[in-house]
């Protein structure tokens, strides 16, 4: 049965250090503890003398200052897997975790985990040629030394590069090494472990370069692992669950997070509020808990993407700037059927398909398989018929030798609403509102990743409000556009209503709009 030494690399709160500690033992796992050398000595004697009597607490084979960004955060990291190396012969699995990490599993499911699968957790891309470097220098960490501190001595630190920059001092990376990237919270084998600290002897080469590189802790391991492990025994993930923001800060978790956490797919959750004092105390009890009844649903990235994506007024982006140069043509008809439900827009346009010989298109902006002629590729994609939606359009009405053709937009296409509006084609829009519950809602939540099969009631009512606004907000931008020729039909509105809606948005007359209007279970979900 796995068991895990803990790698843990910290600076302050010893009273957080010590109750982090006796918590992850607690169940017989092990922990090694790196305590920063720039914190205060008695701080390091208090964790020291509180954890005296735990056999399963080591501590780091020598304390070193750390500093962003440097070797030293690595150093200090190999000193502390050398000591948990050996002083726990019986550990399986060797986690890094910080201060601001928690368990968001019991050990019984995280043993349980680690046994069910022989392989090391380790976040390594290939440096060059994945995208896990956002922004800011990718080749200039490497070919250049870098030996001062960016963020305390940033003169010198930039001053340095600019002078090896100007001089030509580059270097090269060794020649057998493939550099990779990727996050610093790994859980590695024992054997991977014992396979790392044996080249960290034999290699003088590669560690003098990795000395001098920028950010090593999000290289060294992830580097070292896939060279020294077959890639069918590497999962380039890590088991830590954790988030930024657009501006790369990382995202903090708070007392009403805690049902949240525990759906992730991950083992830990970083960062952990020290505000968050109830929700330490229940992921502080939760590892020690014995439960293996978790619920996974994984959306806790796809829920902040939502969430924080809607900007100081309720919407992230202003409107774009489509193509101008195109039209779809003077004499053409565009109508266009906005409904958040897609199936009720689908079956409004079967029941048009059968009374009248409009050509009519289904959500072709937003789900990919819509059946589509082959007009040459642009069709292929969602991202090439957005790109290039009025060639596009005209393609289509082409095919289909009409002046006259009917698409399905979700009402949250309102950039695509007010493009086809601007054109010199005519457009029309029917707005198609229907009843929204919360059973729908939540499907709908499921439907677009923003909750799962496992996820809670508790979880799913608290994101429902946000959604309703959401569906609310996409009409009101929507009317409050003003667009011409803009017609309404309605879940609770009789069928003569509906159908004197009908009538004008299609140019049709009364009795084939009537008959459009009663297409049968038209607003049944």
């Amino acid at each position: 049965m796995a068991k895990i030494a803990f790698i843990l690399l910290c600076h302050k709160d010893p009273d957080a250090i010590v109750q982090q500690a006796e918590q992850l033992t607690a169940a017989g796992d092990y922990i090694a503890i790196h305590f920063d050398a720039r914190a205060p000595k008695a701080a390091f004697a208090q964790i020291q003398d509180a954890l005296a009597g735990n056999p399963n607490v080591t501590f780091a084979t020598k304390r070193i200052k750390c500093g962003w960004g440097e070797w030293s955060l690595v150093q200090a990291t190999l000193y502390a897997v050398e000591a948990a190396e050996a002083a726990f012969p019986r550990a399986t699995h060797f986690y890094m975790v910080s201060g601001d990490c928690m368990a968001i599993k019991s050990a019984a499911f995280a043993h349980a985990f680690l046994d069910a699968d022989d392989v090391d957790y380790v976040e390594s891309f290939d440096y060059h040629e994945s995208n896990w470097i956002k922004t800011g220098w990718r080749e200039e960490r490497l070919i250049y030394r870098h030996i001062f501190n960016e963020r305390t001595q940033k003169a010198l630190f930039y001053g340095s590069f600019k002078l090896q920059r100007a001089l030509g001092l580059t270097r090269k990376i060794p020649s057998d090494i493939q550099v990779m990237i990727g996050s610093q919270w790994w859980c590695l084998r024992r054997r991977t472990i014992e396979a790392i600290l044996e080249f960290t002897k034999k290699r003088r080469d590669v560690m003098r370069f990795f000395r001098t590189t920028w950010i090593p802790d999000e290289t060294f391991f992830q580097t070292l692992v896939r060279h020294l492990v077959p890639g069918r025994e590497i999962k380039a993930r890590t088991l830590t669950f954790l988030m930024f923001t657009d501006y790369g800060m990382p995202v903090t978790f708070y007392n009403d997070h805690y049902d949240l956490l525990l759906s992730q797919d991950a083992l830990f959750a970083r960062k952990i509020s020290p505000e968050a004092k109830e929700l330490k105390s229940r992921l502080g009890a939760l590892y020690a808990s014995g439960r293996d009844d978790f619920k996974i649903s994984d959306e806790g990235r796809s829920l902040f993407k939502f969430l924080t994506g809607r900007g100081r007024v309720g919407r992230r982006f202003a409107t774009r700037f489509w193509e101008t140069e195109t039209s779809l043509g003077h004499d053409r008809e565009l109508l266009i059927v906005a409904c958040k439900k897609w199936h009720v827009a689908k079956r409004l346009l079967g029941g048009v398909k059968h009374f009248t010989n409009i050509p009519a298109v289904e959500y072709l902006f937003n789900e990919e398989d819509t059946e589509m002629p082959d007009l040459g590729g642009i069709q292929s994609t969602l991202a090439k018929r957005t790109r290039h939606r009025r060639a596009l359009m005209r393609m289509l009405f082409d095919h289909h030798a009409s002046d006259r053709m009917i698409i399905c937009l979700d009402t949250a296409n309102f950039d695509l609403m007010q493009d086809f509006f601007a054109d010199r084609a005519t457009t029309r829009l029917l707005e198609v509102e229907c009843d929204m519950t919360d059973e729908y809602l939540a499907g709908h939540a499921r439907r677009v990743g923003l909750a799962g099969d496992q996820t809670s009631d508790d979880a799913i009512a608290q994101i429902l409000p946000t959604i309703r606004y959401d569906v609310v907000f996409e009409s009101d931008r929507i009317r409050d556009a003003n667009f011409p020729h803009h017609h309404r039909i309605r879940q609770n509105w009789d069928v003569d209503r509906n159908a004197g809606e009908l009538a004008k948005f299609l140019s049709v007359n009364d009795e084939t709009a009537k008959s459009i209007a009663e297409t049968p279970h038209l607003f049944v979900d």
